[in-house]
Parts: structure tokens; C-alpha cells; sequence
């Protein structure tokens, strides 16, 4: 097996967006994976994620989500860069769904079959892509915010939907994650929620260790997280 890389520029809009890809150059056209990133943008974090992808046979494609590779240096440079998208979940959207449409004409990937996972911003980017995409396998939200999108009343949800959720995350709180629960059974769409017990935002991220800004390291909640999201992604692209 070997591990290739390389950078996957298009436009949308008139913003130039620069996401990194990563597969195994041993295999034929495989299914995709997008990583949609945390509010800091695509880092060596989301990059990671790609590469680990394409390690189970995958190919993975690291998001830029902000355009020009952006990334935020600390947290209000973060702020300032998630608010756009935060305030007009339709251009959240349309980027998000750039990025399908992107990797989906690579030669290495295989285009029926495409799924996403998002990490904190990320997870709100890829359930809003279930929200507004009909032509998505599946997608994982973990540690990711909950908001419905304000712009699609009725959502028609037909990818299986995955929420790994810290219990204590005081950026969604229990009462936010029960709305979630309400809306997606409202969709009729296959989807399941698992909450961690005793565990904050950001659960995932090794470097996270902010307890008063509610985000740490759970290496338990990490590994049971990361057990569910390999399983669902054998399934929902098997």
C-alpha cells in the first residue's frame, strides 16, 4: 500500500477553495470520504483524517471550507472566519456540496459513492449536506454542533446520519440534542445518536485541553467514537 497526496483546487461562487486528497495509488476508484473541518479550517488535523482514510481503502478529501486554505490562528480569528457560514447556511451549503461535486470527478475515486464526516463546525457541515443533498451515502457528525438549517424547512434526508456526541458538551447542550433526535425522526431518514457520559467537546483532538472553554481529550470516548465511525462507513459504502 502506498499513501499518495496531493492538493484538489476548484472554485464555487468565485472563491478558489484548496482541500487535499489522499488515497492508495495500489487500488482502483474507491469511495470518497470528505473531512469537513473544525472552525479552524483545514488543518494538519483534518489532513490527518484524510490519510487515515485512504489507509482503509478510502479516498479522503480534507475540506477547505473557507476558501484560500484559510486557517484560523486563534480563537478569534476562528470566530471570525466560522460566523459567514454560521449566519447563511445556504453558502455553508453550497460549499459543502462544492466539494462533493469536486472529488466526485477525480480518477481515483469511484463517483456512486460518497460519504462525509465532520468534526465540531464540521459536523454541523456535513449534516447540513444530508439536509441538502440527496446523493450522499452517509455522513458522521462528531462533537459537532446540532443547529437545524434555518434555510430548509422540510429536510429530505435519504444518507444514514451518525451523531458521536459528547453528553457534556456545553456548546450542544441535552435539551439542543433532543430537538436534533426530534427533527431527524421527523425525516424518516435511518439515523443514530451515541452520547458519551462524562465527556466534553472536541473529544476527539489529542491537543484539545481547555476545560473552562468545555473542550478535552477523551482517549476512551475517542476510541469508541472512532470504532462506531469505521463501522458505519463499511456500511453505508460497502
Amino acid at each position: 500500500m502506498t499513501v499518495q497526496t496531493r492538493e484538489l483546487t476548484y472554485e464555487s461562487s468565485g472563491v478558489i477553495f484548496h482541500s487535499t486528497m489522499a488515497w492508495d495509488d495500489t487500488l482502483g476508484p474507491r469511495p470518497a470520504v470528505l473531512v469537513a473541518p473544525t472552525w479552524a479550517g483545514c488543518t494538519d488535523f483534518e489532513r490527518e483524517q484524510a490519510l487515515r482514510l485512504a489507509g482503509l481503502g478510502y479516498v479522503g478529501l480534507a475540506v477547505d471550507m473557507y476558501g484560500g486554505g484559510a486557517v484560523g490562528a486563534d480563537k478569534a480569528e476562528c470566530t471570525a472566519l466560522m460566523t459567514p457560514m454560521m449566519s447563511d447556511r445556504a453558502l455553508l451549503q453550497a460549499r459543502i456540496g462544492a466539494a462533493v461535486d469536486a472529488i466526485r470527478i477525480q480518477p481515483e475515486a469511484a463517483d456512486e459513492a460518497v460519504a462525509a464526516i465532520g468534526f465540531c463546525f464540521g459536523g454541523l457541515c456535513v449534516l447540513d449536506l444530508a439536509r441538502t443533498r440527496q446523493d450522499i451515502a452517509g455522513v458522521v457528525s462528531l462533537h459537532g454542533l446540532l443547529l437545524p438549517a434555518d434555510n430548509v424547512s422540510d429536510p429530505d434526508i435519504r444518507a444514514k446520519v451518525l451523531v458521536l456526541h459528547g453528553y457534556d458538551d456545553p456548546m450542544v447542550l441535552p435539551e439542543q440534542m433532543l430537538a436534533f433526535t426530534t427533527e431527524m425522526t421527523a425525516t424518516g431518514c435511518d439515523w443514530q445518536l451515541h452520547a458519551y457520559g462524562q465527556t466534553l467537546h472536541a473529544f476527539t483532538n489529542p491537543e484539545a485541553n481547555d476545560p473552562d472553554f468545555g473542550t478535552v481529550y477523551s482517549p476512551t470516548a475517542s476510541r469508541r467514537a472512532y470504532r462506531a465511525l469505521d463501522d458505519f462507513l463499511s456500511e453505508v459504502l460497502s
